[in-house]
């Protein structure tokens, strides 16, 4: 029998949100102390547009092989013969992406934090739900490829691959989501120095 999903594996989705959009209200109102030096303000936020763009290209190879078979059959080719979590490993590079992206190394970190309680738990749960649908099948990718960190060393792609277009262009906009954060940012920076919007927290 199956255990009871924990709350967050259960209601990720909302909890995300009631989490995210608190937390882009507060960096909207938050000035980077390294803004005095350029350099570093430079090279902080171009690490946090290449991970944003590593995150953004991983999600959209993910999607191109899960859009149309996530609920129809276990998939282990392309990004998932590295790793059984693809998705999250690359939502996790496009946080810390995301954090980087206010020029501070204050967020990243809280971020990394937040992700590294959080979805333990959901890919725990989904794992027994793979168990319990495929049984033994799972349980011989499980021994082959990696939970989260991927193993390039491991990576397969077939010569085709059915894909459901419909799904597949869905999932573009999710896949779009850190780099459109990004530019909210970015406007919410020129909107503190035009003193549209006040600055009430610096973070380093």
């Amino acid at each position: 029998m199956t255990k009871e999903k924990p709350f967050f594996a259960r209601r990720r989705i909302l909890v995300s949100r009631l989490i995210i959009w608190p937390l882009a209200v507060v960096l909207l109102v938050t000035t980077s102390a390294w803004e005095q030096r350029p350099l570093i303000h430079g090279l902080i936020f171009l690490a946090g547009c290449v991970l944003a763009g590593v995150a953004t290209i991983g999600r959209l190879w993910c999607s191109l092989y899960i859009s149309g078979h996530k609920t129809k059959k276990l998939v282990t080719v392309g990004p998932y013969s590295m790793t059984r979590n693809p998705l999250y490993f690359f939502s996790a590079i496009g946080a810390i992406g995301i954090g980087f992206a206010t020029e501070t190394f204050t967020v990243p970190l809280a971020l990394l934090l937040l992700f590294a309680m959080t979805y333990p738990y959901v890919i725990r749960a989904e794992e027994n739900k793979l168990r319990d649908k495929y049984g033994e099948a799972f349980d011989a990718y499980v021994a082959s490829t990696p939970r989260f960190f991927p193993r390039l060393s491991g990576c397969f792609e077939p010569e085709g691959y059915e894909v459901n277009p419909r799904k597949f262009r869905s999932a573009l906009f999710d896949a779009l989501a850190f780099m459109w954060l990004i530019g909210v940012l970015e406007l919410g920076e020129a909107l503190r120095e035009a003193g549209i919007i006040p600055s009430l927290l610096t973070l380093y």
